[in-house]
């Protein structure tokens, strides 16, 4: 009981969130879980939790089967207490537009505060940049009210990632980042040193490697929480001491993974030298392991 008094007496550290000047949590929700695999009232009660307790920055896509009406139950209401984040899956302006206006509706609002082109890497990036690409129409969407900030995610194919932000600038960024992928994406290279020159916003995902084979629609470990639970909370430290990271999104399947994320977050603090060479070690070791599990390294398809 002690420990739920203190959770909510203590704030949730916060970080400026790039360029856009917008202060976040370290700690962000994503809501896949809740959206493939919970019932909607468990899903609603783990969102209302999570703005209680401070987890104010909720990331969604109309990917992510029920997540987005659910939080739009949420969002009815306590719409001006979230830093809320939605994503498009198209390549092509039309349809990227098409996407964010439903998602409007089914987020019960009129305005998200970021839009992401949602997984690069699985997209024709020569479309995205376009003129009638998706880039643009979302930063048409901006113009219109519809939503604050513009920007794209990945997992996979770094070089689609650096080439995009070659060739444009964009608010905000979300990588797929933790210390075992590094061996094998290293989204913590190229791709997050560009980023972070054009002053965009940083969030990492997957800091625990994410659910096995990137399925959400039963209840699961992450995959670093079945092969190494006991890192679980150093793999957070170590995507908060990223370059330009701001926030940390996670997605949590049960109010106990809520409250267990945000006492790490809460007790933050940068790992030492000797602990980073130690988990590069390891990293390396559980990259052989993983694979190329977000998608392929390099190709176009």
């Amino acid at each position: 009981m002690a420990s739920h008094s203190m959770t909510e007496v203590l704030p949730l550290p916060k970080r400026q969130f790039g360029k856009t000047g917008e202060d976040v949590p370290i700690l962000g929700l994503g809501t896949a879980p809740g959206g493939f695999a919970l019932p909607d009232a468990e899903a609603i009660e783990i969102y209302q939790a999570a703005l209680d307790l401070g987890v104010t920055y909720l990331d969604t896509a109309p990917g992510y089967d029920r997540a987005q009406v659910q939080l739009g139950h949420v969002m009815k209401k306590r719409r001006d207490e979230a830093f809320l984040v939605t994503k498009t899956f198209a390549a092509e302006g039309k349809k990227a537009t098409e996407i964010l206006e439903q998602s409007l509706k089914d987020l019960q609002t009129d305005q998200v505060d970021l839009a992401f082109v949602h997984s690069v890497s699985s997209l024709d990036i020569e479309q995205v940049l376009a003129s009638d690409g998706a880039l643009q129409a979302l930063r048409d969407a901006q113009k219109r009210g519809l939503v604050r900030y513009v920007g794209i995610t990945s997992h996979a194919r770094p070089w689609k990632a650096v080439k995009i932000l070659q060739d444009v600038e964009v608010d905000a960024v979300m990588f797929a980042m933790n210390y075992v992928d590094r061996h094998t994406y290293n989204f913590q290279g190229e791709a997050l040193n560009l980023a972070v020159a054009q002053g965009a916003g940083v969030a990492a995902m997957k800091v625990y490697g994410g659910a096995p084979e990137m399925k959400y629609e039963d209840p699961t470990l992450s995959i670093l929480g079945l092969s190494r639970p006991d890192r679980l909370e150093t793999a957070l430290r170590y995507a908060l001491g990223l370059q330009g990271v701001s926030t940390a999104v996670v997605g949590m399947y049960s109010l106990v993974e809520l409250e267990q994320n945000i006492a790490w977050a809460r007790n933050y603090a940068p790992l030492t030298t000797e602990a980073l060479t130690i988990l590069d070690g390891e990293g390396k070791t559980l990259a052989k392991d993983w694979g190329e599990h977000f998608g392929p390294l390099a190709g176009d398809d």
